[in-house]
């Protein structure tokens, strides 16, 4: 249906199937969907001339928002015959749409669709029109430009940047108060759009203030007057207003979450877990340690893939060492509680959101049990629900450890197997003679930081069964060179000690060899003091 009609309805379309990707329809009813529209394009160009086209663009922009693998287009060249039109479709796909550079960014704004105005030129059409109001002071030509945005939704921001504009200049106050009172009047600012917008500057009333000393005081002498003159409902209550333990405590908190900010962004760049924990154990405070959660996942949220895979790291990294299970569960619940917000913010938040569940499932960092726990604490209908459901689907999914552990292209795109056979024939090679240099080379080339335990591991049985410790001496140079960190060297050792009694059966003195090992990679260094031969219950 969206093929025969407009642009607007074709984006729509797309948006819909990435909406019920996962929750609604699974990966193996998309790709027959498609498969059936690739074997009826020939019939489908009688009435709808541009198919072979619109088609082709369609399953890129499928393969785009990864509700199509990019392997279904091999597979579906291989099923179709060379001279139909459905083959066609899916080399178009393949060479003029997936192939051309910066393709996923001109894919998604094909169509134009406005779901896909970004959120930073909506927040910039904001700032410039409230610059260009506070210079003319026409309130009518500010309503009409508000109006012309046509995001309701986002109405929260325009009254966020006009109520800060207020508190910088006393001068331009008076105008700021005239245009939100006109806004609510004329119902172009809904009640729940101006409480939002509120809410925001309360929230973010101590970052305020380190640039406009008199904000608090400010902003609660326009609370007041905005509930006086009836553009605010009075059932808004500023959080603000409480005693000064409640004033110690928001300062606490306000330094810990720019301390925590700048922690994230410094690992964004360094990569280093091991200076993140570092960190937190120097700033203390571990009560705020679900927050540091919800910080470290929702900026990752608004960056590329590969931020979105080392938040994952992180967050396994600190499920070892430093944060407990009901840490992360919390912070998951605060991500959750305010999925809705964020949504406004990040397009597609509550997807993403659903894969950072999914994949702390599949990294131990959370039990399947711990998302009934988690769903049993958030508030009756929110909408952080929906993303529950899709991380559960996601996660007890076929092949859901295989898919989740390339979710972000966290590596090549090579299939676990694949990986495994090339982990051990690097291994082979370097425990018969092979130089270790080239062995670090080839395991950095693999480009799946995130399955490196899969090397410890292999290296580790292969020392137990060649009765010969040379791999122990690679894990030794990865480990210094900042190839394999303590997370992933952390995470092989336990697998290998979850299954010393299978091995045992193989290699009678696997226990031995195995404490050995695990003595040396302390005394090395690789692994914590505190890792032990039994895991906890």
């Amino acid at each position: 249906m969206a093929m025969d009609r407009h642009d607007k309805e074709k984006e729509m379309a797309s948006v819909l199937l990435s909406s019920l990707y996962g929750n609604v329809i699974s990966s193996a009813q998309i790709r027959l969907g498609f498969v059936l529209l690739l074997e009826a394009v020939d019939d489908l160009a009688v009435d709808i001339p541009a198919v072979v086209d619109v088609l082709a663009l369609f399953i890129a922009r499928a393969v785009v928002d990864d509700i199509l693998p990019p392997a279904f287009l091999s597979k579906a060249k291989a099923s179709l015959s060379e001279s139909s039109k459905g083959f066609q479709v899916v080399q178009i796909a393949e060479k003029s749409y997936l192939s051309a550079p910066h393709h996923a960014e001109l894919i998604e704004r094909r169509w134009g669709g406005s779901t896909h105005i970004t959120v930073e030129e909506v927040k910039k059409r904001i700032a410039d029109l409230l610059k260009e109001y506070i210079k003319n002071g026409d309130t009518a030509e500010a309503c009409r430009c508000i109006r012309e945005l046509a995001v309701p939704f986002f109405h929260h921001e325009v009254v966020k940047r006009a109520l800060t504009l207020g508190m910088e200049s006393p001068a331009a106050e008076a105008l700021i108060v005239k245009l939100l009172k006109e806004a609510s009047e004329e119902c172009l600012i809904s009640s729940s759009q101006m409480m939002k917008g509120f809410s925001r500057v309360s929230e973010s009333l101590d970052d305020l203030i380190l640039d406009i000393p008199s904000a608090k005081s400010e902003f609660q002498l326009l609370v007041s007057k905005a509930i006086s003159e009836g553009w605010l409902d009075s059932s808004y209550v500023h959080s603000g207003a409480n005693g000064s333990v409640e004033d110690d405590e928001h300062e606490k908190l306000a330094r810990y979450k720019r301390e925590a900010v700048s922690i994230i962004h410094e690992y964004f760049l360094s990569d280093d877990t091991t200076e993140v924990i570092r960190s937190l154990k120097e700033l203390g405070y571990p009560e705020y340690n679900p927050i540091f959660v919800k910080k470290l996942i929702t900026i990752a949220l608004d960056r590329k893939n590969r931020e979105k895979e080392m938040a994952s790291v992180l967050l396994s990294s600190l499920s070892m060492e430093l944060f407990s299970t009901e840490d992360i569960a919390q912070g998951f619940i605060m991500l959750l509680e305010s999925a809705e917000d964020t949504a406004l913010d990040i397009l597609d938040a509550s997807d993403e959101l659903g894969l950072f569940l999914a994949r702390a499932v599949i990294d131990d960092v959370l039990a399947p049990l711990n998302l009934d726990e988690i769903s049993s604490k958030l508030p009756p209908d929110c909408s952080g629900a929906e993303t529950l459901n899709m991380a559960r689907s996601l996660a007890s999914a076929r092949h859901a450890g295989e898919r989740l552990l390339r979710c972000w292209g966290g590596g090549t795109g090579w299939a676990v197997e694949d990986a495994k056979d090339k982990i051990t024939k690097l291994l082979e090679e370097y425990e018969s003679g092979g130089d270790v240099g080239e062995a670090c080379n080839c395991i950095r080339e693999l480009g799946m930081s995130f399955f490196n335990h899969e090397v410890v591991k292999k290296a580790l049985v292969m020392a137990m069964e060649k009765k010969n410790e040379r791999t122990l001496t690679l894990l030794q140079e990865c480990f210094s060179e900042g190839i394999i960190t303590i997370n992933q060297m952390t995470k092989g050792f336990s697998r290998v000690r979850d299954g010393l009694d299978d091995l045992a059966l193989d290699i009678p003195d696997a226990k031995e060899k195995f404490l050995s090992y695990m003595e040396h990679a302390k005394k090395s260094g690789w692994l914590l003091p505190s890792f032990g031969v039994v895991s906890a219950a």
